[in-house]
Order: C-alpha cells, then structure tokens, then sequence
C-alpha cells in the first residue's frame, strides 16, 4: 500500500469538457442509432434539473435510458466504453493533467480517479490512463449481466463523494492516518472532499470554487495548454 494516494476527479478536471452526454452519444451511434431521435424527449428531464424538481443522478438515469435503452449488454457497453476511452484520450484531456498524473505515479503515490462520471466508461478511461483504482458512480445489473438504467447505491458527487472514498478506504483497509491524501478537482460541489484532504488543488476551477480556494488557503493550478 502506498503511503501517499493522488485522488482526482475527472470530467473538467482531467478532461477539457463533461463525459457523459458524449459517450452516450459514442454509444447511441454504435448499438441502436435509432435512438438519437429521441433525443428531443430529454428536454423535459432538463428543465426540471434545471428547476430542481430532480437531482443529478435522476437526470443521468433518464438520459442514459434515452439514449441507451432500459437495459444493455454488459459485453457490448464495454467495447463501446474502450473506443470512447481513446477518444476521450486523444481529444478530450489537458496536457497538465497527463503531466501531473505521471508527476504522482513517478513519485510513488497511489492513483485514485473519483468521478460522478458512470463507472460503465469512467473505468475504461482510469485505466488508459494508469490510474489504479476507480471509486465512481456504479449502475444496477440485471439478468444476464445487463446493465440497467439506474443507479446502483448513490451518484458519486458532492457529499457523496467523500462517503464513497471513505468507503473505499475502509475495504482497502486504509486508515486514514496512514496516508497523505491530495485531491485535485475543478468544481465546488468537491468542497467536502478538498477540506477532507491533506493537499487541495483547485484545478481549471471555475470563479466559486477559486473565490474558495483563495479562502482556505488552497492551491490553485490550470492544466491548459
């Protein structure tokens, strides 16, 4: 076990723009094109986020049902995932991004990526780029190992995001008190895990979260070009 874990967060801070819509995109086009006309019935979904009559994770449900189907064959959402994956590699990442994430693995810390991002194509992309382990947001399987348009347990965001690396930790038998933590992420909703950390970097963030970060003292990187 390493003593140092480098925790990142990936949709805008490791990748230039948000994953989700893209892959599912990626995936719509490959197994059932169709559904693209469809899109037009995600409007609804949209709005009410939009007006908070449904959170993050109901919104990505619905999308991913859209787009996807009530269901998918795990076989063929993985092959999907691994071409997305090198899509996302070649156009999709800031070059600071690939720099730090080899300035930790040189350095011995434990690479942990820890998104919001769905685990069915975050993983593909964890693993492209060296990454360790993945704690991200799981969906529910059903009969012959398909994959249901739901989430299995919570979207791995915000608060949530700090219990899901906790509960991480604790099945990897990781005190906390054993290691130094450094986090890096864009956004504020990653408030709860940035104080948690031994080392904050507020990375490509947006004015809320550097307002914060000037506040408590946090450090502040831009992985552009």
């Amino acid at each position: 076990m390493a003593d140092e874990l480098a925790i990142y967060d990936m949709d805008l801070t490791i990748t230039r723009r948000a994953t989700l819509m893209p892959f599912l995109w990626h995936a719509a086009v490959r197994l059932a094109p169709w559904r693209l006309l469809m899109l037009p019935a995600a409007l609804p979904a949209l709005i009410g986020y939009q007006m908070r009559l449904i959170d993050r994770g109901r919104l990505k449900e619905i999308l991913q049902r859209i787009m996807l189907g009530p269901h998918c064959n795990r076989a063929e959402l993985r092959q999907v995932a691994a071409s997305f994956a090198e899509e996302t590699l070649t156009y999709n990442v800031y070059p600071g991004a690939l720099s730090q994430i080899a300035s930790d693995r040189a350095a011995g810390r434990r690479l942990v990526m820890a998104t919001a991002s769905y685990r069915l194509y975050a993983e593909a992309i964890a693993q492209q780029l060296g990454f360790d382990d993945i704690i991200a947001t799981n969906s529910l399987t059903g009969p012959d190992d398909r994959v249901i348009a739901r989430i299995d347990g919570e979207n791995c965001y915000g608060p949530a995001k700090l219990r899901m690396i906790e509960r991480w930790m604790d099945e990897q038998d990781i005190p906390r008190h054993s290691v130094r933590i450094r986090f890096y992420s864009d956004h504020a909703s990653d408030a709860p895990v940035l104080a948690w950390a031994d080392e904050a970097f507020a990375v490509n963030a947006h004015d809320r979260l550097r307002k914060l970060a000037r506040s408590r003292s946090w450090t502040i990187v831009d992985w552009d070009d």
